[in-house]
């Protein structure tokens, strides 16, 4: 399996993403079934693994945000599964509706692989993020969060950032423990 080593699609690849994860989301409201994709039928930087996340915003709100840490499927599926899952299954919405579905606003982010970050303590690793670029995966025991690139916008302080993100892996915002492991990412988004 090879890797999408760097992330570049073109403005004709970009659409096509958007407009399968909008094909997918549509049919998920006349079947129950995010569309299933015949890979062959796109360009190859399109067919390539890759990792994303879909974002569904309506007036500029979460209303929906599904994806993958790992490499697992050709790129285009990625986003179709991600586009039906982000409408349907993400536990914090309830399933989009039909009368919502012409407002909603997609946004799909394609992730660089993730890179583990060393550091000695919580203001080492503080230090070393990247505010607007990094996205962030902690992970602890079985506590698990990541908070992609764009998290940033709604939290640009270094701190405040890492806080909220240990909160989505389930650990109180206070608490550090330096065995905690953290990755950083970058992701094209569009």
């Amino acid at each position: 399996m090879v890797l999408m080593s760097s992330i570049e699609l073109s403005a004709q690849e970009k659409e096509l993403c958007h407009q399968v994860a909008r094909q997918s989301i549509q049919h998920g409201l006349e079947t129950g079934r995010a569309l299933k994709v015949d890979i062959d039928d796109f360009p190859p930087a399109l067919q390539r693994p890759a990792a994303t996340f879909v974002t569904l915003l309506k007036n500029g709100q979460l209303r929906g945000c599904i994806g993958a840490l790992q490499v697992y499927q050709p790129l285009i599926q990625d986003v179709a599964e991600h586009a039906y899952a982000a409408a349907f299954s993400d536990p914090r919405f309830p399933a989009l509706s039909q009368a919502e579905f012409p407002s909603l606003d997609i946004e799909i982010s394609v992730l660089g692989e993730p890179e583990p970050i060393s550091f000695q303590d919580e203001e080492d690793l503080l230090e070393q993020i990247r505010p607007g670029i990094d996205g962030l995966i902690l992970e602890y025991g079985y506590n698990r969060g990541t908070f992609l690139p764009t998290v940033w916008e709604e939290l640009p302080d270094k701190r405040d950032f890492l806080n909220h993100l240990k909160m989505k892996a389930g650990l109180p915002q206070q608490w550090w423990d330096n065995a905690a492991k953290v990755s950083r990412y970058e992701t094209l988004t569009f």
